[in-house]
């Protein structure tokens, strides 16, 4: 039998059936599992045995997750984490030691700026940031004792794009580990070990899930560093529970169909806002107008549900156009059925000091629209007379 397709794939890796024959796989709430006897225990133990033990090492609703991720990334193996962040700084954590320095790009989620900016100093663990999109910087930054890169593709809030392919070929030449949050554009849009990734990020709370109901991460790629992830979780109790992972394999049953939504909607509000007086700067991957344009395409399949866009009037305005909005929530998340609007710089990005937010491309009139799956009329109208009022 050929291939199968991804939406196929997210459908039919289920786990086994038990005895009752069931169609949809149920849910393993239990904290542990049983032996059939002392030596099957020791086994399990000892790692001689595969099989299930307790559900902080494995369960068969995480194991399926992960399997379908494995499956969607095309990598060799992978592990699910209780959040995003998580899997965030478990990768880190887990593969890097007191002495290590990492390159990241400066376009990166808050949280994970403070990770490699303040925590992982603590360990002795010391980053250079570099702009995304400067080839000559990745490659100054290097040091001796530079052992990771570590990119977000597009990138949280500004949507900027990272060369994978060019990170890629630079992580080989160098002998250095590559790893890539690929939160935005979910493994339907892109799969960054087609271009030499060794790891793959997934904060599972936002598209993956779909509806804002749970938390997630997933860490996958290459055996040897997930077995490191695997084992940091294992001791340190950063993992997913079965609930959570069963409803995330669901909502994997239709990611493939709601992101050609999202992306669907969001090219009609960029469209929108571009042509709109007062909107100054309108940033989408897949927008004509976007500075990596070409890059995105030969990434990305399609343009994703995120858009970008400088509204006339700063901070004072933007906080104006939030509270006239009708339709779209104002939340701390993503990736949602539901459209999103949020301003970075009195959130998301709050703990970056004016000099840092304005580094990375976040203005004070700055708007992040995670555009859902309404109707594009709807969402489009609501833009225009929040716009509008908030004048």
């Amino acid at each position: 039998m050929r291939n199968l397709h991804f939406e196929t794939l997210a459908i039919r890796t289920q786990a086994e059936q038990t005895q009752h024959k069931e169609h949809a796989v149920p849910l393993f709430l239990t904290s542990s599992f049983t032996f059939d006897s002392a030596e099957e225990g020791a086994g399990l133990f000892s790692g001689d045995l595969e099989g299930n033990l307790y559900s902080r090492f494995s369960n068969p609703n995480t194991d399926e997750f992960v399997e379908k991720l494995k499956l969607l990334e095309g990598t060799e193996d992978g592990v699910a984490t209780a959040t995003g962040m998580a899997a965030v700084f478990v990768s880190l954590a887990s593969i890097l030691e007191s002495g290590d320095h990492i390159v990241a790009s400066s376009a990166i989620f808050g949280n994970s700026l403070n990770i490699v900016q303040n925590i992982l100093p603590k360990y002795g663990i010391t980053t250079s940031l570099v702009e995304v999109d400067d080839q000559i910087a990745w490659e100054k930054a290097i040091q001796p004792n530079t052992k990771l890169l570590f990119v977000e593709t597009p990138s949280n809030p500004t949507l900027k794009i990272a060369d994978l392919e060019f990170l890629g070929r630079l992580s080989k030449e160098r002998n250095l580990i590559f790893v890539v949050d690929n939160c935005f554009a979910t493994p339907y849009l892109q799969q960054p070990t087609r271009f030499g990734a060794d790891l793959v990020l997934h904060s599972a709370t936002k598209y993956i899930d779909g509806q804002g109901r749970v938390l997630g991460g997933a860490i996958l790629g290459k055996k040897e560093y997930v077995s490191k992830a695997y084992d940091f979780i294992r001791r340190t109790g950063a993992s997913l529970s079965p609930f959570n992972a069963w409803v995330l394999s669901k909502s994997l049953e239709t990611l493939g169909l709601r992101m050609d939504r999202h992306c669907s909607n969001a090219v009609k509000v960029y469209e929108f806002l571009k042509s709109h007086p007062e909107v100054v700067g309108v940033t989408y991957p897949h927008g004509d107008d976007h500075p990596q344009f070409e890059l995105a395409k030969k990434q990305m399949k399609l343009g994703g549900g995120l858009v970008g866009c400088e509204i006339k009037g700063g901070k004072e305005r933007g906080a104006r156009f939030l509270n006239a909005l009708k339709i779209h929530s104002l939340t701390a998340n993503l990736g949602d059925a539901r459209s999103i609007a949020t301003h970075p710089a009195s959130t998301t990005h709050s703990k970056l000091s004016e000099e840092q937010q304005l580094a990375v491309g976040i203005t004070p009139g700055f708007i992040r629209f995670s555009v859902g799956l309404e109707h594009w009329e709807d969402l489009i109208e609501d833009i225009g007379q929040a716009l509008e009022k908030s004048k």
